[in-house]
């Protein structure tokens, strides 16, 4: 009997000690879960956030502009010139605007050619090349013929020079690319060449008129 009387009461002292510590219990373990949860919360948030951040800061553009200029210039054998050596020697367009010569500066009308002047004295055809032999092909042959320089080391020509490019759009890009740069502390001025075929055209207008 007193056994038995001892087993019931501790069932009871069990029962209530059960009863007063499984709230405690439960609001340390939902305290916990809570805190987990808002841990857990904010870790999503912050990956979202990094996501939706990435987003907005545009890295993958210039991630992909970035991969894209790498490729490019894996593409560009070694021996010309490196589009992030282009543009970190170029003028911005305020520094640009400081100087004379691109005061009234106009590109022209695109072709195949450029128009390259203000170059410095020491200036040579194979620093042309350097730079602008990163727009042709030279494994194909017609690029490679296509491609022509004649640097002006006379008269009042000096310090000009005129190169033909394989197509319109590496001529574009070329001037794009290379108007400003900064060669032998000079920078260049890059327009496309004039043609003598919108003058005849012209000529024939009147002509018919």
């Amino acid at each position: 009997d007193v056994f038995e009387q001892l087993q019931h009461v501790g069932h009871k002292k069990i029962e209530f000690h059960i009863s007063t510590e499984i709230p405690a219990v439960l609001q340390i373990n939902s305290e916990k879960e809570e805190k987990n949860g808002k841990r857990v919360y904010l870790y999503a948030t912050t990956e979202e956030i990094n996501n939706t951040g990435f987003g907005r800061i545009f890295p993958a553009p210039s991630s992909n502009d970035k991969m894209e200029t790498e490729e490019e210039d894996d593409e560009i054998p070694s021996e010309f010139i490196s589009r992030r050596d282009l543009e970190k020697n170029r003028l911005s367009r305020e520094e640009m605007e400081k100087y004379s010569v691109f005061k009234n500066y106009e590109p022209g009308d695109p072709n195949c050619r450029i128009y390259v002047k203000n170059l410095a004295k020491q200036v040579q055809e194979k620093d042309l090349k350097f730079i602008f032999g990163r727009y042709v092909d030279f494994q194909s042959e017609v690029e490679r013929n296509m491609f022509d320089i004649r640097l002006m080391k006379e008269g009042r020509m000096k310090g000009q020079a005129f190169i033909g490019l394989p197509n319109e759009k590496a001529a574009a890009k070329a001037l794009k690319e290379a108007n400003g740069y900064v060669l032998f502390e000079k920078p260049m001025v890059v327009q496309f060449a004039r043609s003598a075929r919108p003058k005849q055209d012209a000529n024939e207008g009147k002509r018919k008129k």
